[in-house]
């Protein structure tokens, strides 16, 4: 997701790794300047974060390391700004959320993969169709509340967007909903007649935040109809749609601090998963090669049941893990979103990330093919994978329309995925594990940077 910013200050540390005077430093920063501007960074947040990088490097002393410190400072305090962080619930539930933004924008899509996320969360989520203006809002939104299975609101009775949400709020506190979405009308500009329908719907919902949601593909234009939002009704943080589509990716950066409103949440893909909370710390430490691993923890405990996770690391360590365990990984995987941005997450994978920035879950052949063995197996063997001798794969490959040659590869995967889950499986296991991990980078400095 962020590969191009970190390929900025990948180049900027060439610059200075094997010197420590003010020459090697000040090309470091030259570096940094030329791709941070070419990545479509604003003019004024490179210039001030360039001045602090080299303020605070020279304050250390000299050198890469100094180098390194100085610059995750100062892009953790451009990327801090004063205001809620990810999603915050309410006090009294149910917490209502106001979703603006221009046409076009992913407003209706990015109020389903909210949704999902809260969802995810074991959170009862009404979305409300307000949008009244464009005709496909409403059906798209049952469109995608079928999809995830939460419920919508809609009313075609009424051409009212306040009437609409006044029965909305009240439906949902009878049912005992935990968040309201409410997805308003957009323009493919702003106008007053928006604004003003905007500012009567929030009247009428009383929201405790206002998202506004901001194409990342127009560029530096996000943050003025951002602003512009802010100043006109009033935002509490701002969703950055489209990101995995913009192959510079700057307008992250300096969003927060020229709209002074915080980044909440960026939308990193197609699928309803594909939403990250965007918390300033992770963040950097994810641009400056260190991975998310409380992110990747978070994640993880969103789509992995507890106790199911206990019951199946005790039937690994018995080597009695079997093919519907393994279909079972398989989904919840799924549900994790796009491949490439947990890689991204893992200390010393975010190079990784480009190589399989189009597997997907879902579509890839691979595990299609896995899915449509296993689908051709009798219930025993999948519990019982030791049973499957040479007459069974025969079978199952005629069954499934794969060849005697696939079957015995996917298998000796299978195989091999058991062994590896063993191993990793029991204390001594996670000791290696996280010795691995941090030899890949952890503590032990900057990863996918050079060292």
């Amino acid at each position: 997701m962020f590969d191009t910013l970190t390929d900025s200050f990948t180049n900027a540390i060439k610059k200075i790794r094997f010197h420590d005077d003010e020459k090697a430093l000040t090309k470091a920063l030259t570096e940094l300047k030329k791709n941070l501007l070419k990545a479509d960074v604003n003019f004024k947040v490179v210039k001030e974060l360039l001045q602090k990088v080299q303020l605070r490097t020279k304050e250390k002393g000299i050198g890469k390391d100094q180098f390194l410190e100085a610059l995750r400072t100062s892009l953790t305090e451009l990327l801090e700004v004063g205001g809620n962080k990810g999603f915050v619930f309410a006090p009294n539930p149910p917490t209502t959320i106001l979703m603006t933004g221009l046409q076009g924008s992913g407003k209706t899509t990015t109020t389903g993969k909210l949704a999902t996320y809260l969802k995810n969360k074991q959170k009862k989520v009404l979305i409300v169709a307000a949008d009244l203006q464009r005709l496909a809002a409403v059906e798209q939104l049952r469109q995608i509340s079928t999809q995830i299975e939460v419920e919508l609101y809609e009313d075609e009775s009424t051409k009212s967007p306040v009437e609409v949400v006044k029965a909305a709020i009240e439906y949902a506190n009878s049912k005992i909903f935990d968040v309201i979405l409410i997805d308003t009308a957009g323009r493919l500009a702003i106008d007053d007649a928006l604004m003003n329908e905007l500012e009567d719907v929030k009247k009428a919902a009383s929201p405790d935040e206002i998202f506004y949601v901001a194409d990342s593909l127009t560029g530096q234009d996000a943050i003025k109809t951002a602003t512009t939002f802010k100043e006109k009704i009033g935002i509490d943080g701002v969703i950055l749609s489209k990101y995995d589509g913009d192959s510079k990716g700057g307008v992250a950066l300096g969003l927060s601090s020229q709209v002074q409103v915080p980044l909440r949440f960026i939308g990193n893909g197609e699928k309803m998963e594909d939403l990250e909370v965007f918390l300033p710390e992770r963040i950097v430490n994810r641009l400056m090669g260190y991975g998310d691993i409380e992110g990747l923890a978070e994640k993880t405990a969103d789509v992995i049941d507890e106790k199911q996770a206990k019951k199946l690391s005790k039937k690994i360590q018995k080597g009695k893990f079997n093919y519907n365990d393994f279909l079972e990984q398989m989904e919840s995987m799924k549900k994790m979103g796009s491949m490439s941005s947990i890689m991204g997450m893992i200390p010393g994978m975010s190079s990784m990330s480009k190589a399989i920035k189009d597997f997907d879950f879902e579509n890839s052949s691979e595990l299609k093919n896995i899915k449509a063995m296993v689908s051709s197996m009798t219930k025993k063997e999948r519990e019982e994978p030791d049973l499957i001798n040479n007459s069974r794969k025969q079978r199952i490959a005629a069954g499934c329309g794969l060849t005697i040659v696939e079957i015995n590869r996917m298998i000796k995967q299978f195989k091999n995925a058991g062994k590896m889950a063993k191993k990793f499986s029991g204390k001594n296991g996670m000791k290696q594990l996280q010795s691995m991990m941090g030899g890949m980078g952890g503590a032990g400095g900057m990863t996918g940077l050079p060292r």
